[in-house]
């Protein structure tokens, strides 16, 4: 009998099981004034266990209009009200770097934020969820969980001077691409490890959501015990373990690489970049905005000032970074060198706040998506590097390498990019009660419903999120949608954010399904949510022609295509039962 992964021990199943579970921690930042609001639709009056609840005010702090400012206190109200003991106000930090303070090994955890996963640096298991099954959390306390396959990733040796922990998860992804582990378990192995800060696991952790990850994890070692500060009990893998798929990586082999616009698995050596002409600079997020990125970056922009016109934005990840950075004079250099340092938030990295970019411009920063518009201008281009690569860039107003001196690398994998599609102007892309986006890749939430709309508009507001559906992508879709339509999709469908708004709004203006090659995870997990079937039928998908008729038949498991049938697999009864109810909401309030 073979051993176990690190998922199936922490969930006691076997992969592909579908098990309940209750959470050690349920994250929320600033959309908890929406999920409020759907618990209270759920029947929903206190929460079950208010010391599992870990609430942040992060993607607009401080708020940026006063509807935000009321919510923001609404969320204090619910704190205050319910004794949400974990609760950090505006200026606290990004969700996943205060996550830090409460993580330990072989914990469960959940939130609704993709990135949710960071947290798997500290030997627990964190996954991202959405809006509604959040509330859900509140109300029953437990949620359900499909066990993950497992990717084993192991490596070997240390880091070149100039290439950090951000290059490795850069390099990891163009590798996979951007769904080459969809609905996997990521763990890391191999005496490499052992050269990776806590820091530096916090980066492969996170940046997991970007490979289409359910979670990645790091085992509980003598570097972990030394961060928490006491003995780190955890839980790790059996040696015979089975893996899905297994790579190898000689870190002493690696360079400097960045993501090049509009994929983060669009992955390229730096060499292949340098002299690209950058006009804005991003040091922070909850990927890079530690205090060790902060050292790094500041190394290089010591004594130094950046041009005339280039913008220079640095946003530590948290207050107690903030102090610690002015403690060492870091804050000093930057300012002195001609950044802007901001208050620790999420803001531009998804088009919030301060420091959206104008058009035309390019942009190198730490963050972790690089979406055409993610940064709140579908008309600017994002590039994603390291801290040193960031500073550097900025401080020579193009793409820079750290290591001093020009080099001629290649990055040896090369994922096919699928192209960020628009639909123009007058083309037509509805025929017989189906939207023909079967050539479209990689469908992003941001694409779906904009960012910056995000905390405008509640995910608790179907009605309000439909006139907004798929603007800037096909902009005659929320006008026309009807009750009934089906859409044709291509792979990765929904990927990105966690953002539940696109699955609310389809269910809500009737979509009768979604047909797709792929499926991003948590989108996945919120059309489920909000009672919209989601069917993968790549060969459905490949035979679909633009004005061919498409029909249903759920309770046989068919899709015809032109009169050529296809089956599918029925979701498990669970699951079937959060249909029948029309979404999770019903579900939980009927029971």
């Amino acid at each position: 009998m073979p051993g176990k992964t690190f998922a199936e021990k922490i969930f006691g199943a076997d992969a592909g099981s579908i098990v309940f579970a209750s959470p050690d921690i349920i994250l929320s930042h600033d959309n908890t004034a929406s999920i409020y609001s759907t618990f209270k639709k759920m029947g929903g009056e206190s929460p079950l266990n208010p010391d599992a609840i870990l609430i942040t005010l992060d993607h607009n702090a401080p708020p940026t209009n006063s509807k935000l400012a009321n919510d923001y206190q609404t969320i204090r109200d619910f704190a205050g009200k319910f004794g949400i003991r974990k609760f950090h106000d505006v200026g606290e930090g990004i969700c996943h770097q205060l996550m830090a303070l409460y993580a330990r090994p072989k914990m469960i955890i959940v939130g609704s934020d993709s990135h949710t996963s960071t947290a798997g640096a500290f030997n627990a298991f964190a996954a991202g969820i959405d809006r509604t099954e959040t509330a859900g959390l509140w109300k029953q306390g437990e949620t359900w969980f499909r066990v993950p396959d497992t990717m084993k990733i192991t490596l070997h040796g240390k880091l070149p001077e100039g290439v950090f922990s951000k290059d490795l998860a850069l390099w990891v992804i163009g590798m996979i691409g951007s769904s080459g582990a969809d609905y996997m378990s990521i763990e890391y192995h191999g005496n490499g490890v052992q050269s990776l800060s806590i820091a530096d696991r916090m980066v492969l952790s996170n940046l997991a959501s970007e490979m289409g990850a359910k979670n990645a994890v790091f085992p509980a070692d003598a570097i972990l015990s030394e961060y928490l500060e006491e003995e780190a009990d955890g839980m790790w893998a059996d040696q015979d373990a089975n893996y899905i798929k297994e790579i190898t990586i000689n870190l002493a082999q690696l360079f400097p690489v960045v993501a090049a616009p509009h994929h983060v698995d669009n992955v390229k050596a730096l060499s292949e970049v340098q002299g690209t002409k950058i006009q804005q600079a991003l040091v922070g997020t909850c990927t890079n905005g530690r205090l060790e990125d902060l050292r790094e970056a500041a190394a290089i922009l010591n004594g130094k000032h950046i041009p005339r016109f280039m913008q220079l934005l640095v946003i530590p990840a948290s207050r107690e970074i903030y102090m610690q950075a002015m403690r060492e004079g870091l804050i000093t250099t930057f300012i002195e060198a001609g950044a802007n340092v901001l208050t620790s938030s999420c803001g531009p990295c998804l088009g919030t706040g301060q420091g959206i970019p104008a058009d035309g411009y390019n942009v190198i920063s730490t963050a972790n998506r690089n979406f055409k518009g993610r940064m709140g201008n579908p008309s600017s281009n994002v590039y994603l590097a390291s801290p040193a690569t960031v500073a550097i860039s900025a401080l020579n107003g193009e793409i820079t390498d750290p290591r001093g001196k020009n080099f001629n690398d290649i990055y040896p994998h090369h994922i096919p990019q699928s192209a960020t599609v628009d639909i123009p102007e007058g083309e037509e892309r509805y025929h017989s009660g189906t939207w023909n986006y079967a050539d479209v890749d990689n469908l992003n939430t941001d694409q779906m419903f904009a960012g910056n709309l995000t905390y405008n508009v509640q995910s608790s507001e179907p009605e309000k999120i439909l006139p907004y559906l798929f603007k800037g992508f096909d902009d005659t879709f929320a006008e026309r949608v009807k009750p009934g339509d089906i859409i044709m999709a291509g792979a990765n469908f929904g990927c990105g954010s966690s953002r539940e708004h696109p699955a609310v709004g389809l269910s809500h203006a009737g979509v009768k399904a979604v047909i797709c090659k792929s499926v991003n995870r948590i989108f996945y997990r919120s059309s489920v949510n909000q009672g919209l079937p989601i069917i993968l039928l790549p060969e459905a998908v490949d035979t679909f022609k633009h004005g061919d008729h498409v029909k249903i038949d759920f309770s046989e498991g068919i899709v015809s295509v032109a009169g050529k049938e296809f089956r599918f697999a029925p979701l498990p009864s669970k699951l079937m039962e959060i249909f029948q109810a029309k979404g999770l909401i019903n579900y939980v309030k009927n029971r």
